[in-house]
């Protein structure tokens, strides 16, 4: 009955059918079954009742799983994944597994077995193996078995239309023959009259046959042709490659004479310096060393040994030799002229010696040019006379030709003398400018002398009496113990920094002093000499004077300590604030407006500005000050701090500083409300009593009365409110408010200009009040009729005319 009422009218046949349920869920029996048709086979699921109807539909394609759910015993639960998993329970055991095994062939026969079986025993899979081959043929057999109602009704059809033909068989098939007949004398025509077709087709074919041995004859000789063509590019490439062999010889023996001829090449101004061997001054001096210099570095060149074979090249390397020779034999002459045959001395100590004659000769040019300074900076131009007098001789040129550098006093530096005398920065930067050079070559001098910088032990014959017209007797601690020889060879080891300290022990003190001098000239001139000496350091680390002088760099970095702690003690100084004041805006937001302007005007261009940020900082802390001392105060102090933090928060943004934005924020919200206490606070004035009056309603309706019964308290009755009104007609109360505004313009300080923002603001509030009296008198005393002396129109007229009358 199931395929008669659901599959056959839809010509499809039914395969197997099983009685299930949903697992786990409450019973409601329902049919699977698997149908097939022409286009595949699906699983469908049919609903049982009265009558069949089919509720779903799933291709047998898309089926993934079939689970048994148990091998070993028999189970009635299973499982069919399509998209997603369907639980199932059979009624019976039979027919779930005469279900499974239907699913099974199909998979075999027309799925290639793309369905997994799981959980389902091999024997019952066997016997469907066995049978599989005769269910074949069954289902086969059955296809043309049963017809469908349509296949039905086309038979009968055909069959009523022909049925007087198949009556007389004979005739019928005597009709089909003469057809055949007539179908076969068309075809032997229809073939020959193609057979002309055939014949040009032919043809046609020839020529093209014809055609393509010309091609092939034509290709054959532009193969050839190609074919000489590889042989001559396969010499020209190997020509071109000779080419670029040759061409890259040619560049490596450039390369290499270029080399030869520029570093074994000797000028001949060298030449003649080192042949002749003058010594006789300076500037002959100079001449042969740098002419020995320039042979050092010829001789030193690393060339390969084949090249020394080249006659070229054993010519000039026997040209070096030359001249090497003579400027020996010449400069041991110059020497031995010059310095007469001393014994071995044990006890000389040249170090000592001169560091002792240097140091006096320093310490009183370094005084003498410092105090020079200070005259310039201070503008006491009329003792640079005298200065002169008293210091009138350079320094002697023995000192100066050993060290290399220009007398300090005597016109090194003539931009002192014009320089502008109120500039601290320009002063300073000069004398730190005349400073490096001098100390430059003292240490490069000492270095290259003492040999210092190779860390070697200086041999014992280079210790004998140093004779110099400045040194005279040395003091009894130059001269120690013959026998204590440690000491010399420890004494040999000394670095230059700690030789450079000794000569230069005078520098250090008389910069220190400098700097305190700068510091006097103006109240912030500390903040100048900060960044000066920070734009100073900060050159020479980019420069190579950095790495020529580590004395320098010690001895500038002390004062550079110095000069920070001298700006925080100015930092420290500006934070104290006054304990008097009059109003307007207080002396400490003066002072730090005028820091501010100072300093940036100062660091402007300088490469660091970490100090000054701190400095920053911690100055605006000591000026965001949350209250003032009111007995020292004759005007309210939320007006003073209003005006103050307004002025504050003008300046900071005028300055845009970075580091003070979130203060110059801080001090808008500060000033918004300062200026609201304010107006709340005068506010009252004018209308003090009829405020007292709402004051103590609002109290009354917020301990619990309620707004109707307010009128019966004895203090807050209708007669008492009308004798609080009356007290405050509409004249009195532009008298009031033209007092407040004159008391106002009085005690604000006019360069904020801050009255009209605060009249403003009382109106506004002034207002709001007055509505919310009336507010209170509409609720609390309902249909008493009473209002108040003057509106709000009028109010806005009594501030316009008192405006207008203060213009």
């Amino acid at each position: 009955s199931t395929a008669k009422d659901v599959f056959n009218p839809q010509n499809e046949r039914l395969l197997e059918i099983v009685h299930v349920w949903k697992t786990g869920k409450k019973r409601k029996n329902s049919i699977l079954c698997v149908a097939g048709e022409c286009p595949g086979k699906k699983v469908k699921k049919a609903d049982r009742g009265d009558q069949y109807k089919m509720t779903d539909r799933w291709p047998l394609k898309d089926l993934k799983l079939v689970d048994g759910k148990n091998v070993n015993q028999e189970c009635l639960e299973f499982e069919l994944q399509f998209d997603k998993v369907y639980k199932w329970t059979a009624v019976s055991a039979d027919e779930k597994n005469a279900f499974i095994r239907c699913l099974w062939k199909l998979n075999r026969r027309y799925l290639s077995s793309s369905i997994a079986f799981v959980s389902i025993p091999s024997c019952m899979l066997e016997e469907v193996g066995n049978a599989s081959a005769k269910a074949g043929d069954q289902a086969e057999h059955s296809a043309y078995q049963e017809m469908t109602p349509k296949e039905t009704a086309d038979m009968l059809k055909l069959m009523e239309e022909y049925e007087p033909i198949v009556n007389n068989s004979m005739a019928f098939a005597e009709k089909l023959s003469k057809e055949l007949q007539v179908l076969d004398e068309a075809n032997l025509q229809a073939i020959i009259s193609s057979e002309k077709q055939v014949t040009l087709l032919m043809g046609s074919i020839d020529e093209a046959l014809a055609e393509v041995a010309k091609v092939e004859e034509t290709l054959q000789v532009y193969d050839e042709l190609l074919g000489s063509v590889k042989q001559q590019m396969d010499h020209i490439q190997q020509g071109n490659s000779l080419l670029h062999q040759i061409d890259s010889n040619h560049e490596k023996l450039m390369s290499e004479i270029l080399f030869l001829t520029s570093n074994l090449d000797l000028s001949k101004k060298h030449r003649q310096a080192l042949s002749r061997g003058d010594l006789s001054s300076p500037s002959k001096v100079k001449a042969c060393i740098a002419a020995a210099e320039a042979l050092s570095s010829c001789m030193n060149v690393q060339i390969q040994p084949g090249y020394r074979k080249l006659q070229a090249i054993a010519e000039q390397l026997i040209m070096f030799e030359t001249l090497k020779q003579n400027f020996e034999n010449s400069f041991i002459s110059h020497i031995t002229s010059i310095f007469e045959l001393q014994h071995f001395l044990p006890h000389s100590f040249p170090f000592q010696v001169y560091a002792w004659n240097l140091s006096r000769l320093y310490e009183r040019e370094i005084k003498a040019f410092f105090e020079l300074a200070r005259m310039l900076l201070l503008g006491r131009t009329k003792e640079l006379g005298y200065t002169e007098e008293l210091y009138p001789h350079p320094l002697p040129q023995t000192i100066s030709s050993l060290g290399g550098f220009s007398p300090l006093i005597c016109g090194s530096s003539p931009q002192l003398v014009y320089a502008d005398l109120h500039q601290v920065d320009i002063m300073l930067e000069q004398v730190l400018r005349e400073l490096q050079p001098l100390c430059i070559a003292e240490q490069r001098f000492i270095e290259k002398f003492f040999m210092l910088s190779q860390d070697l032990h200086l041999p014992v014959s280079f210790c004998h009496p140093v004779h110099t017209s400045l040194a005279g007797p040395l003091p009894e601690q130059l001269c120690p113990n013959p026998l204590s020889v440690c000491d010399t060879y420890s004494r040999l080891e000394e670095q230059p920094t700690q030789l450079l300290s000794e000569i230069f022990s005078s520098l250090e003190p008389e910069l220190r002093g400098f700097i305190d001098t700068c510091n006097k000239v103006q109240q912030f001139s500390c903040l100048q000499v900060l960044v000066t000496l920070n734009d100073y350091m900060f050159e020479m680390q980019g420069s190579s004077a950095a790495t020529s002088s580590s004395f320098l760099n010690v001895g500038l970095s002390n004062i550079l300590l110095l000069a920070k702690n001298n700006f925080n003690k100015c930092i420290v100084s500006q934070t104290r604030q006054s304990q008097w004041a009059k109003g307007g805006i207080l002396p400490f937001v003066s002072r730090f407006e005028e820091f501010v302007n100072f300093s940036e005007d100062v660091f402007r261009w300088a490469q660091r500005r970490g100090e000054l940020d701190k400095a920053h900082t911690k100055l605006v802390g000591s000026v965001f000050i949350n209250s003032l001392a009111s007995a020292n105060l004759k005007v309210n102090t939320d007006m003073v701090m209003m005006e103050n933090f307004h002025h504050i928060h003008c300046f900071l943004y005028q300055k845009k500083i970075q580091c003070l934005e979130s203060k110059r924020r801080e001090a808008k919200q500060r000033y918004r409300e300062h200026l609201e206490r304010y107006v709340t606070k005068y506010l009252g004035q004018p209308l003090e009593k009829l405020n007292h009056f709402f004051e103590g309603v609002k109290a009354r309706v917020a301990q619990g009365v309620k707004e109707e019964e307010v009128s019966f308290q004895l203090a807050y009755s209708k007669q008492e409110l009308r004798k609080v009104i009356e007290k405050y007609p509409g004249k009195e109360v532009k008298r009031a408010l033209d007092t407040l505004y004159r008391k106002i313009h009085k005690y604000l300080s006019p360069e904020e200009n801050l009255l009209p923002v605060v009249w403003r603001a009382m109106e506004q509030e002034f207002i709001r009040q007055y509505q919310e009296f009336e507010n209170l008198i509409q609720r609390c005393y309902p249909g008493s009729g009473i209002t108040m002396d003057f509106t709000v129109e009028d109010l806005l007229n009594y501030f316009i005319s008192i405006t207008q009358s203060s213009m």
